[in-house]
């Protein structure tokens, strides 16, 4: 009973009070070499377009690597393989991968941010500014900033590509 009561203490922190919307993300998926992946996030609540999209790759015992900035921006390194798109009408941001390879096979997440604060946090190509504790990006949230990954479906899935 207390523990229920403590997850639920703790729960009702990470979604209430920091999140001002929740971020879900499609199911883990398998697929082939050389095939196109689309890995959905959609918001809640507000409108995705209203603030940028990120999406970070990891894999096995590894730091998460960012592969998509400002919605649709490829850091450099990042193969042209890799797309970012936005979907107004379904409130969802997109990565699609296409052409699969071996080394694809990882955990996606995507993160956003509440458009109340003045952004400028995320470590790509050139710009080097705040980054968020992307090493340990469960649920991460500092103000109005948050980043989802999680297993629990409420929260949303991160997305696993399995081959």
């Amino acid at each position: 009973m207390t523990w229920t009561l403590l997850f639920l203490a703790v729960l009702h922190h990470l979604t209430g009070s920091c999140a001002q919307f929740v971020l879900t993300q499609s199911n883990s998926m398998s697929t082939s070499l050389g095939s196109t992946v689309k890995l959905s996030c959609k918001r809640s609540t507000g409108n995705i377009g209203s603030s940028y999209v990120y999406w970070y790759q990891q894999h096995e015992g590894r730091s998460p690597t960012t592969m998509i900035y400002d919605d649709d921006k490829r850091p450099d390194g990042v193969p042209d393989r890799f797309s970012g798109s936005i979907d107004s009408s379904s409130n969802s941001a997109f990565l699609t991968i296409n052409n699969v390879q071996i080394e694809d096979e990882a955990i996606y997440f995507c993160q956003s941010y509440s458009s109340g604060i003045n952004h400028s946090d995320v470590n790509h190509g050139g710009s080097k500014t705040k980054s968020p504790q992307s090493t340990n990006c469960e649920i991460y949230c500092e103000k109005n900033y948050c980043c989802f990954k999680s297993s629990v479906k409420d929260l949303g899935l991160p997305n696993h590509i399995f081959l």
